[in-house]
């Protein structure tokens, strides 16, 4: 089983153009269409767990291959 990341756009619900990104992992054997499809627990635990936050965008990748800039 590979590990997985669920990237959050969140944004601020008192600043709206303060946005940030946030990195959710875990063990999964899926594919990245499949992960993305199934984000939607994730998020609503995320959100619930932080409620001054609002999620924008999210995309999924596979552990370590985002390009380091």
């Amino acid at each position: 089983m590979g590990m997985m990341e669920l990237v959050l756009t969140v944004c601020a619900l008192s600043l709206p153009g303060q946005c940030e990104e946030r990195h959710l992992q875990f063990a999964a054997d899926v594919s990245l269409n499949q992960c993305v499809m199934n984000a939607q627990p994730y998020i609503a635990r995320w959100i619930d767990e932080h409620p001054k936050w609002v999620a924008v965008r999210w995309r999924c990748e596979y552990r370590g291959t985002r390009e380091k800039t």
